[in-house]
Formats: structure tokens, sequence, C-alpha cells
């Protein structure tokens, strides 16, 4: 394989985005029709994740569930996912180009990395995601939205960090949680109620758990866990150490117990 080479006056930098066009691989633009008052139908639209900032890091988290209008289209769909290995991004809106956004993202921050040498501030990964959301806005007016949550761990302050957006690209940086999905309203009632400064991991990710359970007791687009087929919701932290997904078998475990103390003990 043959790399390219430019000139300084045609040298895309660390875009990945500006590489593509450079070589003619730009991504090709949707030709999706008129909009229609009900988007387009069909299309299977993740619903609710979360982030919660503790004292070292951040905990994000995703239901499994996908629906297409009032179908159930997927009951297992991931929405949590490494942005690399310091940060994560999870998705609602559209699956399908949520999912590409995500894969771009990810490209995006491994190619600036092998041309600059360093990995982009934790700020300019947001700026990152942010100028992807604009791009895709004329998509998401014809009924595709996608509004991702974005966190990491900044080396820098060390802390964690968590961004919200919108689908024009706007960015708000959230200090202790957040939510973003047809549940996201049932989640924010319960992390609002139960955060507090100082939780550890274990309390983080419980209190996810228990939010997005809720959220989905509330609303009928959101995925509880189905014990029957054993599916669970995507739980990962974001430390110092890095992204680290949790084991199917702990989340398990830990949505077992909070339905127990739920119930009262007895099920």
């Amino acid at each position: 394989m043959t790399f390219p080479l430019f000139t300084p006056a045609e040298d895309p930098g660390p875009s990945f985005v500006a590489l593509l066009a450079r070589l003619g691989m730009d991504r090709p633009g949707s030709d999706l029709g008129p909009a229609t008052p009900q988007g387009l139908e069909g299309v299977a639209h993740g619903t609710t994740v979360l982030a919660i900032r503790f004292i070292d890091g951040v905990v994000m988290a995703g239901d499994r569930r996908a629906t297409s209008g009032h179908l159930i289209s997927h009951r297992s769909i991931e929405k949590v996912f490494p942005a690399d290995s310091g940060s994560g991004v999870a998705i609602a809106g559209a699956a399908g180009p949520a999912m590409e956004m995500v894969r771009l993202f990810q490209l995006q921050l491994e190619h600036y990395e092998k041309v600059e040498g360093n990995p982009l501030s934790l700020e300019g990964k947001a700026n990152q995601l942010t100028l992807m959301l604009r791009s895709h806005l004329p998509v998401a007016l014809m009924g595709l939205p996608v509004v991702p949550l974005f966190a990491g761990y900044d080396q820098h302050q060390g802390r964690g960090r968590l961004f919200q957006f919108d689908i024009t690209g706007g960015r708000y940086e959230e200090q202790d949680h957040a939510a973003t999905g047809s549940g996201s309203l049932h989640a924010t009632t319960v992390m609002k109620l139960r955060f507090s400064d100082g939780l550890d991991a274990d309390s983080a990710l419980d209190l996810a758990i228990e939010a997005l359970f809720q959220a989905a007791d509330e609303d009928s687009a959101t995925g509880g866990p189905d014990m029957v087929r054993g599916i669970f919701p995507v739980l990962a932290t974001i430390t110092s150490s890095g992204f680290e997904r949790l084991p199917d078998e702990d989340v398990a475990s830990r949505t077992t117990g909070l339905l127990e103390r739920l119930s009262g003990g007895a099920r």
C-alpha cells in the first residue's frame, strides 16, 4: 500500500475527515427524500444513556433497547463505546447514523494522535464531536437525529468530565451527571435525588443501574433488565487507568441486588 503524499498547501493536517476529502473518499451525501412529520419509518432508534461523575472518574451507561416507532427492533443493541483509551461516547437517536458517527469519531481521534504525536485534550475531543454533529444537522432535520454523551478523564485536571450535546452541535459541560434519550427525564430525576459529592465507583455504578431501571419503568422505549434472556445495561468506568467496560456478570449481580432491594428482599 502506498501512503499519500501532500504538498504543504494541500496537507489536510490532523483531520481524518479532511484527509478523506483530499483522497476523494469523502462520505457520500444523504439522499433521504423529504422529511415527514413522523420522520422516516422503520429506522431503529436508541433510547436512554447517561453519565455520572464519581471521585475517580466517570461512569457511562446505556440500556439495550432500540425501537422503530412502537415496535422493539433490537433488544441488545450497544450504546456505550470507547472513544479512545481515556474517553467514551454514548449514543441516543437514529442508531445507524449514530454508530457511523462513533466509528468516524474513533478514527479521527486515532488519526490525530498518529499525526501530531500526542492525543487531543478532552476539550478538543468534545469539540470534534461538536463539528460532526453540526455537519449531521441536515440529516437530523430529515428525521435521523443523533444526540450523544461524551465523557473522559482529564489528565491535566485530574478528574472526570462529561459533556452533553444537542442536534445542532451545542455542547454543554455538566458537573455531576447527564442523560439523553427518551427516558432521560426519569433517569435525571433519579440521579438528581441520589447523587452526592464523593461517590465512589461502586455507588456510581449502582446509581446508574437504578436510574436506567426507573427510566424503563416509565418510558416504553427504554429497555429494562431482561432476566429471561440475560440482557442487562452496558456500563463502563473511565478513570486515570482508561476506559473499562463492566463484565456482564457484574452488571447482572448488581441488577439482582437492586431488584431485591426494591422488592424488600422478597422475590
